[in-house]
């Protein structure tokens, strides 16, 4: 029997610190040693075969624990999440979350609570996605035009602020080309502005 603390980050710029810390601090409250560790930076979207996480599941025997602070540092999407639970779960490898609290097993009970977070996370993940349509779909049919205001403060498109110069440039002849140049944006940034703003296109 190993209990194997599971440690992921999404990227390089995040630490694993806390993660052990946490864990750590778990397996002294309930008397038992981490046997040994699996860290990994990567994102839960690279397919499991890329991942430590992958190996680590072909290698899981009965009797074994798999810690980690919360679920979704073993996957994200429901299936994923389903698939490795049961792989564990079959070999008889206990996994164990913190922050969940969750101490799932090869017993019924935990299969049908990991079958119901599983379910509970995608049906929340779907009601979100149908409200946010059917609130974009809301301002659509109000005539509210989408997408980032056109006076957005931005590394390429703060021509709202210079409207007036700009007005005053066009009518002393200057080009577009012109004015791009002197306001540092692209030459197509300024025909826009000038198409939808100015002149209402």
């Amino acid at each position: 029997m190993s209990v194997i603390g599971y440690i992921r980050v999404s990227s390089n710029k995040q630490t694993l610190a806390h993660q052990r810390f946490e864990i750590e601090n778990f397996a002294k409250n309930e008397k038992i040693n981490i046997d040994y560790w699996v860290e990994e930076k990567i994102s839960s979207r690279r397919a499991l075969k890329y991942r430590k996480l992958g190996a680590l599941l072909e290698e899981v025997k009965d009797g074994d624990v798999l810690v980690a602070c919360e679920i979704s540092r073993l996957g994200r999407s429901l299936l994923e999440v389903m698939r490795i639970l049961e792989t564990c779960l079959n070999k008889n490898c206990k996994v164990w979350t913190l922050k969940e609290n969750y101490r799932l097993g090869n017993d019924i009970q935990s299969k049908v609570l990991a079958f119901a977070f599983g379910l509970a996370a995608e049906i929340e993940r779907k009601l979100i996605s149908d409200r946010t349509k059917a609130s974009l779909a809301n301002l659509k049919a109000s005539g509210k035009k989408l997408g980032r205001p056109l006076n957005a403060e931005s590394k390429k498109l703060k021509l709202a602020r210079n409207q007036q110069r700009i007005e005053k440039m066009l009518e002393k002849g200057v080009s577009q080309t012109e004015i791009a140049l002197k306001l540092g944006v692209q030459r197509s940034t300024v025909r826009r502005f000038v198409n939808r703003v100015l002149r209402g296109g």
